[in-house]
């Protein structure tokens, strides 16, 4: 979809193709923003022009199995690993040596291990909704993090992350109701946060249980579109994206939580970061909860130059709450990059 002042470009590499927005001059310091599951470049609408606005270089891709970039038919080809060579190629693309990271969801992931594995390519990482040292050093890491008062043990093994286990035994079940009418499934899914989930069991957490997404039904239910996270116009590009493209790039990035935390164990400096850090919990995100449970400790033993900031949101902080969203990164780089 078409958006002012923002452009579209392509990087192409003799591994990857990457799709990409961009916003802001060329010469400006950099910030790649990095989406999630199941999003797209276009995620960061409400992110690209306000910091373009202030002379940054905004850029935003679609990650491999998403809108424009590459689609790949197997589950390995989705490991971190290989993601963060396709934002290493972007960057040497774009002809720079160093950029400012900023990811949500999975994407969180993917910047937490630019910083950890390759510094020299990172000024500073910010991350929406996931903190360091979970996702991306996979699910049997999270497994002692879990809040039991919540997920009591016999019923929710994996607490919420039941989902993701279901992926790992029923991923053609999961993706085939994701499939199955793309439309219901991008206005099921994108919903603003919900104050009334606090310390209950999400419902990611029953998917095993269900034997699939949306209570087992194979398809999403008939919702209305929440309009304080997307208008008909995004709908349609998020749904038609996925249409075309299907689930199976981006559900494989579940597929790989082996390979991710071997990739993990062999971040540089123990895996401690040094570089300024910005986590943005969401209050009213109850999958990625940082508030009550211990999900968020082993980032703070981790980063040595922390800010952290509650926003009251869901999961979908960027598109929910993008002026308090906008608000925390600009004063974070502010005051923590020297010449920002």
């Amino acid at each position: 979809m078409q958006m002012d002042g923002i452009t579209e470009h392509m990087a192409i590499t003799a591994r990857h193709r990457s799709f990409y927005l961009a916003a802001g001059p060329e010469d400006g310091p950099l910030v790649v923003f990095v989406h999630g599951w199941p999003e797209l470049s276009f995620s960061w609408r409400h992110q690209l022009p306000v910091l373009a606005a202030l002379g940054f270089r905004a850029i935003a891709p679609d990650m491999r199995g998403y809108g424009r970039s590459s689609v790949y038919d197997t589950h390995a080809a989705y490991a971190q690993e290989e993601i963060v060579a396709d934002m290493r190629e972007l960057l040497a693309a774009l002809g720079r040596q160093r950029a400012i990271w900023v990811g949500h969801d999975w994407g969180s992931p993917v910047v937490w291990n630019m910083a950890s594995h390759h510094p020299e390519h990172c000024q500073a990482v910010a991350s929406l909704c996931v903190p360091y040292r979970t996702v991306e050093c996979g699910l049997d890491a999270m497994l002692e993090l879990v809040d039991r008062n919540v997920y009591p043990q016999a019923q929710y093994p994996a607490g919420q992350w039941e989902y993701m286990r279901f992926y790992e035994e029923s991923f053609d079940v999961a993706r085939r109701a994701f499939e199955a009418d793309t439309t219901r499934t991008v206005k099921a899914l994108f919903r603003r946060g919900n104050p009334a989930g606090y310390l209950k069991p999400v419902r990611n957490s029953l998917v095993r249980r269900d034997g699939g997404w949306f209570g087992g039904a194979g398809i999403a239910p008939e919702t209305e579109l929440d309009t304080a996270v997307l208008n008909e116009a995004e709908l349609c590009a998020y749904a038609s994206a996925l249409a075309r493209n299907g689930f199976f790039g981006p559900d494989s990035w579940y597929m790989n939580h082996a390979a991710n935390a071997d990739y993990a164990a062999r971040a540089v400096n123990g895996g401690y970061l040094d570089m300024p850090v910005l986590f943005l919990a969401g209050r009213h995100d109850f999958t990625c909860e940082t508030i009550t449970s211990r999900l968020a400790e082993p980032m703070r033993a981790y980063c040595r130059d922390l800010r952290e900031a509650v926003v009251e949101s869901g999961h979908w902080m960027a598109q929910e709450k993008p002026v308090q969203v906008n608000a925390a990164l600009i004063g974070w780089l502010a005051t923590k990059l020297e010449g920002i």
